[in-house]
């Protein structure tokens, strides 16, 4: 039987906030060793991020440690979103292995880094595998990353994570593997054995009108739009929102579908990405996204209304293929997402239990979401990654 906790502590001192944290999600698992453990920590107590790993390693009884630096952390129903927190999962018994990863010096190799994550993987043996992988935020290309890694993994590994986060008060971000804290890298855990994954994606945007096929573009730089200057779709798309490009770029958002071929934008068929600039004057639109002539793209609008009715229908569709209750999770929140969008504390954390009861689930709030981009996991942004592990269901004769 897979056994699982999560714990999580406020506490100033960062000592006492590691213990407290790894002992409560102890006693929740009804462990007093785990097999691994999975610990995100707040800028608040960057100074202390080893000590903390140290205290959760010797804690939880385990090397197999990671985790990463977050502006805010996820314990169950308990979304922390600033000040000092911690937040650790455990995991043990079962029929169910870890192991840590860990890739420093990404910068500039995305290519080696998923040539060392995807040996890692390959060395592991079980009939299912769930990757979990934090990173850098400031240091890695994902989209390369998960491009390479896909063409090395086989299709029994799920890969879910996300990029690590600060407050804005020191600039880096950091990832944990063992007793390594680090910048520059990625770390990962690698569980496998023989378990069920259920896996789903919300995204806080909803697609404004119709597609659009690129007629005319320069790298990232949008020229055409069905022939016409790309601004000036862009603007009567999006109405009076495109007379304040600041505010425009911050609710809405180029979609692209995850498949080239698709002939419309729908429901869970795009991922986004910013819209980082305009000419209205040259008819040009920059996005941080370098579509080729022919691709059909959108605009997306990101609002509260939308992306809770989106989360609801994702926890709708995962329920209702979930044969047994999972035994625990993770979820990959982005950080436009939370209070700031809804207004309200809390509120995605509380729909996941709506919907699966008091399931231990870890998670922070991402720089970006690595999770289902199509048949094959991709970045994702402005979305929430959930990933439920249950035991396998097995069919008595």
């Amino acid at each position: 039987m897979i056994r699982a906790g999560v714990g999580h502590s406020t506490a100033n001192n960062p000592h006492n906030a590691a213990g407290e944290a790894t002992a409560a999600a102890l006693r929740a698992a009804g462990l007093t060793r785990a097999e691994a453990a999975i610990c995100f920590a707040t800028t608040a107590h960057g100074a202390a991020f080893h000590p903390i790993m140290r205290i959760v390693r010797e804690t939880a009884g385990t090397d197999e440690v990671v985790g990463c630096s977050a502006i805010g952390v996820i314990a169950a129903e308990h979304e922390i979103e600033s000040g000092p927190a911690v937040a650790v999962l455990v995991i043990g018994g079962g029929d169910i292995t870890a192991r840590r990863l860990f890739v420093p010096s990404t910068r500039g190799r995305a290519t080696e880094t998923a040539n060392e994550i995807a040996a890692a993987v390959n060395r592991s043996s079980g009939s299912s595998k769930l990757l979990c992988l934090f990173a850098d935020t400031y240091n890695l290309e994902p989209g390369a990353l998960l491009a390479a890694l896909n063409r090395q993994l086989s299709p029994e590994v799920t890969v879910v994570g996300g990029g690590a986060t600060e407050d804005g008060t020191v600039g880096e971000t950091f990832v944990f593997c063992g007793d390594t804290v680090s910048s520059n890298a990625v770390a990962g855990m690698i569980l496998s054995g023989d378990f069920d994954l259920n896996l789903g994606a919300s995204i806080a945007c909803v697609p404004l009108g119709r597609g659009h096929r690129v007629t005319a573009v320069r790298d990232n730089v949008l020229a055409g739009l069905d022939g016409r200057p790309a601004f000036k779709v862009f603007a009567e798309t999006v109405g009076p929102l495109a007379e304040d490009m600041r505010r425009a770029m911050a609710f809405v958002f180029l979609a692209v579908p995850h498949d080239a071929n698709a002939e419309r934008l729908e429901r869970g068929n795009y991922f986004l990405r910013n819209v980082i600039g305009a000419s209205p004057e040259h008819g040009m639109l920059a996005v941080s996204h370098r579509p080729q002539v022919g691709d059909l793209v959108g605009f997306a609008l990101r609002d509260a209304e939308r992306a809770r009715n989106d989360l609801k229908l994702t926890l709708d569709e995962m329920s209702g293929r979930s044969a047994i209750p999972p035994s625990f999770g993770f979820y990959f929140d982005c950080v436009s997402r939370g209070s700031g969008l809804y207004q309200l504390p809390g509120h995605d954390s509380a729909y996941i239990r709506r919907h699966f009861g008091p399931v231990p689930v870890i998670g922070f709030f991402t720089g970006f979401e690595i999770g289902p981009a199509g048949p094959l996991p991709g970045m994702l942004q402005y979305s929430g990654v959930l990933a439920m592990l249950s035991e396998r269901h097995r069919m008595l004769n």
